[in-house]
C-alpha cells in the first residue's frame, strides 16, 4: 500500500474506528513506510496495534517505541517454529524478549503462543527466557498472565484458518466480524474480519464506497444479521477453524 491509498483509506475510516491494526497477514515491520504511516495514523487520532512474527523488533525498535500514534504491540512467538525464519530461535527469542523489556511501562505489548496441540515444541524454552527476563509472580489474566508493567503473555490452542477448500463445519456460528471488527486489504477491499486475508468475503471497495455504503449492502447487512443469531451465512465462515474455537 502506497501514501496516497494509505491516506485515502484512513479518511475513510475517521469516526469508525479509535483503532488501527497493522496486520491482516503479512508483516508490517517489514513496510518501508512504516514510520510515515504510524505518524499519518497519529495524525487523525488513530491508535495502532502492530501485530508481527517479531524478527524485526530489534531493528525497528526506536521507531516503534518513540511513535506516539503506537498502542500496542502483539508478537506472534508461535510463528519461529511455525515458519522458515531467517535467523536462530537464540537470536531471535532474545530479540523479541528484549524488546518487551525496553518497552516495559511504554507501550503494551503482548507476547502470543496461540500453538498449542501444534507446533509446540519450543514453548519450554520460550517461558524459561521470559521467567528470565520478568522475574516475580505473574499475575494471571482472563487470556493468560500479566508478566511486568504493561507486558503480557497469551495462550491459545492453534486454530485452522478459514479456507472455501476446508470441510464445511455447518452453519451454526458466531463471530465478531463486523460487530466490533472489519478488514481493510491493501486494495481497498472491505472484509468481515482479520482472517479473511484472500478477500473471500468482499463486502466492498473503501477507495470506491464510503463505510456507510459499504455497511448498507445487502451482504454486508446479512453477514451481520446471521452472526447476530448464531448463524454464519457465508461459506467461508462455515469454515473458520478460529471462530469455532474460540467463540463456539
Amino acid at each position: 500500500m502506497d501514501r496516497e491509498r494509505f491516506c485515502r483509506l484512513l479518511d475513510r475510516l475517521v469516526g469508525w474506528t479509535d483503532y488501527l491494526y497493522f496486520h491482516l497477514m503479512g508483516e508490517p515491520l517489514c513496510h518501508p513506510l512504516l514510520g510515515e504511516f504510524l505518524a499519518l495514523a497519529g495524525e487523525r487520532g488513530f491508535r495502532v496495534v502492530l501485530t508481527t512474527n517479531g524478527t524485526l523488533l530489534l531493528q525497528q525498535q526506536e521507531r516503534l517505541l518513540g511513535s506516539p500514534a503506537l498502542h500496542k504491540v502483539n508478537v506472534s512467538l508461535h510463528a519461529f517454529e511455525a515458519n522458515d525464519l531467517p535467523m536462530s530461535f537464540a537470536d531471535y527469542l532474545s530479540g523479541c524478549v528484549a524488546f518487551g523489556q525496553a518497552a516495559r511501562g511504554k507501550k503494551l505489548v503482548v507476547y502470543r503462543l496461540w500453538n498449542e496441540g501444534g507446533a509446540d515444541r519450543l514453548n519450554g524454552q520460550v517461558l524459561d527466557a521470559l521467567h528470565r527476563a520478568f522475574p516475580g509472580e505473574w499475575k494471571p489474566q482472563r487470556r493468560g498472565v500479566k508478566l511486568a508493567e504493561g507486558v503480557f503473555l497469551e495462550h491459545g490452542e492453534k486454530f485452522d484458518w478459514p479456507d472455501l477448500e476446508a470441510e464445511d463445519g455447518g452453519g451454526q456460528v458466531f463471530c465478531y466480524g463486523l460487530r466490533d471488527q472489519i478488514g481493510v486489504l491493501c486494495d481497498g477491499t472491505v472484509v468481515p474480519c482479520c482472517l479473511d486475508h484472500e478477500g473471500d468475503i468482499s463486502l466492498g471497495n473503501l477507495l470506491k464506497q464510503t463505510m456507510d455504503e459499504i455497511m448498507a449492502s445487502p451482504r454486508t447487512r446479512a453477514v451481520c444479521a446471521g452472526f447476530g443469531q448464531g448463524k454464519a451465512v457465508e461459506e467461508l465462515c462455515r469454515k473458520c477453524g478460529f471462530a469455532r474455537q474460540r467463540f463456539g
